[in-house]
């Protein structure tokens, strides 16, 4: 048989694809080819060259054009690949393509590298002269009146500048050029560090070169950042790279901001809020060595490090690292991964580090450092308890709650309202008859958007305007049940006339840069009053708000997930922890049904630590991740019949006797846009032991006829049974 490429394609199937070589060009591992498949064309990645042919070669089709002069994934990503495909179950083709930015996974020219820049041309000075330009269009002239400007620089200095700068190149008054990324000059001088973060980074330089985890477990304010700041120094200092991991897209401007004030070098930032040729800019530099800092998320951790000194993985707890569809990787699981084979330490920062991670530590395999203190004289916010039973209130809020609202605006200080549902109320419902709005794709309660005036299924996104009377009984007692932000908005701007009322969630900030628009706008003193979803929970600084309050948490205490203790606990921290980040003492209130609730007494007497041992021991005598090993087969179709068979059948194909299987079961939402959804949850003690058991399973299951009348698909360290 011929000497074949093996080509990794982004198509769902477990399987890499067979090529005859290109008649012009040497194919090398690594590098992007055209080639034909079905009826189109498609840009894939050699996975291995010169390999023989798994069918007859007079079968093959050829290779249409080799895209790369040099491989554009170097070997460590190209096996750190192979092996992450292989651990999430997932098929090749989408885990090479989720290395690749958008831009690169098309038939085009790589895109130039240099530093994106913006000139104001003559004809927009003469514009700026006359003032014939408003908004953001003068604003933008105004900023490039004072010389050229990179994209990143005006990310800073005007975070939605884009549209404008897209209407005013139309009209000839700036124009766009590159030129090689230069160094700011601009460098602020650091804070000393406290003892215990000296102690920090010179534990973890002293690793530098060499593969070590480190756990570094600091309380909210405690300066994590300033760790990660000085260890970033020193390998710059050696020449190398940093890759910094935030989990998202709204903690990446004001970090970057602290990088560049701080390190006074060219930051490169990848995350899909980024037009698709900045990303690839971004990689692009990267992968040659001119970019040395890189700040991203979740899919950054693809970005190539050929000189790596350190990854940095900060709110390592975060869910947001795991990615929930397609290629169902980790991020921060990957970057040890990463790390090991760069052999370079990585560094996982949390207030609340997950389970997982101190388990780690437990067992020896990451280091643990500590920051216990805030430093200076910042004290921890003092944290209180408020008995919502018998207590008359207002739209959710309680008199004790709104006092001390109204007692920190009287002070010019601010506050957080922090309720994790947005919209208006979470339900519908006729006063008469008992009918409420539910979605008819999902068969779940639609929340009402006041401000919208629509229902919307937060599930699927299904929207219906919201009716005049009752659809059941025709009565026009529909009233709203529960609070979201929106109508927590609305009580607040009626409570407090007088006081700036911001709501912070998905709904106010859909423009691109709204986040930080809003947020810059608080980090000036005086009084506001802000509400908001979990978009709030960490990672910013409001030197002003000494006031967090916490509705909504009962949620979370009653949940069926095993994992719900762990995620209140890990958000009723990071909450408070957004109170007296500076001089001003902090506070912070919890409503709450079950103020008797051992987790938040032991949450507030012992703190974070403490409640994280014994949720440990319960996982430990329960056998629960991460005491044993789970993956989750879900699978969805239009008739429930077809989920039904197709489960029965995996289940009685899946015989091992160590293996633990629940299941076949109606997955906890059972109807969703329109698909019946069911799920098969398998665990066993050791991965190794589940993977064995797992990889000949996945290739029965893509051979089962039954597979073909449903959407199915392997969760591997599910962190979310949904």
């Amino acid at each position: 048989m011929p000497a074949v490429l093996r080509v990794a394609l982004p198509v769902p199937l477990p399987t890499l694809f067979d090529y005859l070589p290109p008649a012009v060009g040497k194919c090398d591992a690594g590098s992007r080819v055209l080639v034909p498949f079905g009826r189109g064309k498609m840009v894939g990645v050699v996975v291995a060259a010169d390999v023989e042919a798994s069918v007859g070669g007079n079968r093959l089709k050829r290779v249409l054009r080799l895209l790369d002069d040099t491989p554009l994934l170097d070997p460590e990503l190209m096996k750190t690949l192979a092996w992450a495909a292989d651990y999430w179950l997932g098929a090749p083709g989408e885990a090479y393509a989720n290395a690749l930015p958008l831009a690169l996974r098309e038939d085009k020219p790589l895109p130039a590298t240099g530093e994106e820049i913006w000139t104001l041309t003559v004809a927009g000075q003469s514009a700026r002269d006359a003032g014939s330009r408003r908004g953001s269009s003068k604003l933008l002239l105004d900023v490039l009146a004072t010389g050229p400007l990179a994209a990143g620089e005006l990310d800073v200095h005007l975070p939605s500048w884009r549209t404008a700068a897209r209407r005013l190149a139309t009209s000839g008054l700036i124009e766009r050029g590159e030129r090689i990324a230069a160094v700011d000059q601009q460098i602020t001088t650091p804070w000393p560090l406290t003892e215990e973060q000296q102690h920090a980074a010179s534990e973890i330089s002293a690793t530098l070169g060499s593969f070590q985890p480190f756990l570094l477990d600091g309380v909210t304010g405690s300066g994590k950042t300033e760790v990660y700041l000085a260890l970033i120094e020193q390998v710059l200092a050696q020449g190398k790279q940093a890759l910094l991991l935030v989990p998202e897209i709204g903690l990446a401007p004001q970090t970057m901001r602290r990088l560049r004030e701080r390190l006074g070098v060219a930051i490169e930032v990848l995350h899909s809020n980024l037009a698709e040729g900045d990303r690839a800019r971004a990689w692009l530099r990267a992968r040659s060595g001119e970019a040395k800092v890189i700040l991203g998320t979740r899919s950054a951790v693809f970005t190539p490090l050929p000189q790596a000194g350190i990854i940095i993985v900060d709110e390592e707890h975060d869910g947001a690292y795991k990615q929930q569809d397609g290629f169902r990787y980790h991020a921060r699981d990957l970057a040890l991964l990463r790390a090991r084979a760069l052999n370079v330490p990585v560094l996982l920062g949390s207030a609340t580090p997950s389970l997982e991670s101190l388990a780690n530590v437990e067992a020896g395999r990451y280091r643990a450092l500590h920051l216990r203190a805030r430093p200076g004289t910042t004290r921890p916010p003092q944290v209180q308890i408020i008995d919502m039973r018998a207590q008359r209130l207002e739209h959710g809020l309680s008199p004790a709650l709104l006092s001390a609202v109204s007692e920190t605006v009287a002070r010019g200080e601010q506050v957080l309202v922090f309720r994790n549902r947005r919209g208006y109320a979470p339900v519908l419902l006729c006063h008469s008859c008992g009918w409420h709005a539910e979605c008819p794709r999902c068969e779940h309660p639609m929340t009402l958007h006041v401000g919208r005036r629509q229902l919307i299924c937060h599930h699927c996104d299904y929207q219906t305007r919201v009716p005049e009377t009752c659809p059941a009984c025709n009565a026009p007692n529909l009233k709203p049940q529960g609070q979201g932000t929106e109508r927590l908005e609305e009580a607040l701007v009626a409570q407090f006339p007088d006081v700036p009322v911001l709501r912070i969630d998905r709904e106010t900030t859909r423009r691109r840069d709204a986040f930080e628009d809003l947020l810059e706008g608080l980090r000036a003193d005086g009084p506001a009053i802000l509400v908001g979803t979990q978009m709030l929970a960490k990672g910013h600084d409001l030197p002003n708000l000494t006031l967090v309050t916490i509705v909504g948490v009962d949620e979370g205490l009653l949940s069926v997930d095993f994992r719900a203790s762990e995620r209140l606990a890990q958000l009723v921290v990071q909450v408070a922890g957004r109170a007296g980040r500076a001089r001003k003492p902090g506070r912070v209130l919890l409503q709450t049904h079950h103020p008797e609730h051992p987790l938040l007494r032991g949450l507030l007497a012992q703190g974070y630590a403490a409640a994280a041992k014994e949720l440990l021991t319960e996982r430990r005598l329960s056998q629960l991740p991460p005491y044993s090993h789970q993956v989750l087969l879900r699978a969805e179709a239009h008739q429930r019949p077809h989920v039904d068979t197709f489960l029965a059948e995996a289940h009685a194909a899946l015989n091992v006797d160590q293996l633990q299987i629940a299941g076949p079961m109606p997955a906890p939402m059972p109807l969703r846009a329109g698909r019946y959804r069911g799920q098969l949850l398998i665990e066993a003690p050791s991965r190794s032991l589940l993977h064995n058991a797992l990889r000949p399973w996945q290739r029965l299951l893509s051979a089962m006829p039954s597979a073909r009348r449903v959407r199915w698909s392997l969760d591997v360290d599910p962190i979310d049974l949904y």
